[in-house]
């Protein structure tokens, strides 16, 4: 019985009740938030998320300076896919976060969570809808 209570005070009631893994990955990397398009999948500050047409399935063709105009949605290197949401491993080796096989990006442009002025650049970036 001390072990249970140990457990329960170490990783919360549900952990025991439910059978939770103890380190799992907490909350989806990306939310819902609410734009002048609609619904649109937005980083954890709010800030709208985007998707590249010249991307292939599970793999990112925005680097270089491409990746400073729109920063790819980071994955730490513990982060495992969940639901639609898989990780990608980018051409320097860092992770990013991918919704449906689509990596995620922000726009540098964008000031304000909201904002979705990188919709329709170039005609190959475009809100990221869930």
């Amino acid at each position: 019985m001390k072990s249970a209570i140990r457990v329960v005070a170490a990783f919360g009631l549900g952990a025991v009740l439910f059978g939770a893994p103890a380190f799992a990955q907490e909350k989806e990397p990306a939310m819902m938030g609410k734009t002048a398009m609609g619904p649109v999948l937005t980083d954890a500050k709010g800030m709208t998320l985007y998707v590249f047409d010249k991307d292939t399935a599970g793999k990112s063709a925005c680097n270089g300076p491409c990746a400073t105009n729109w920063p790819p949605l980071t994955a730490p290197a513990s982060a495992k896919p969940m639901g639609k949401y898989t990780v990608v491993t980018r051409d320097d080796g860092s992770r990013q976060w991918a919704y449906d096989g689509k990596p995620l990006y922000t726009w540098a442009k964008d000031a304000k969570p909201g904002d979705t002025t990188g919709d329709g650049v170039n005609n190959v970036w475009h809100v990221a809808k869930p």
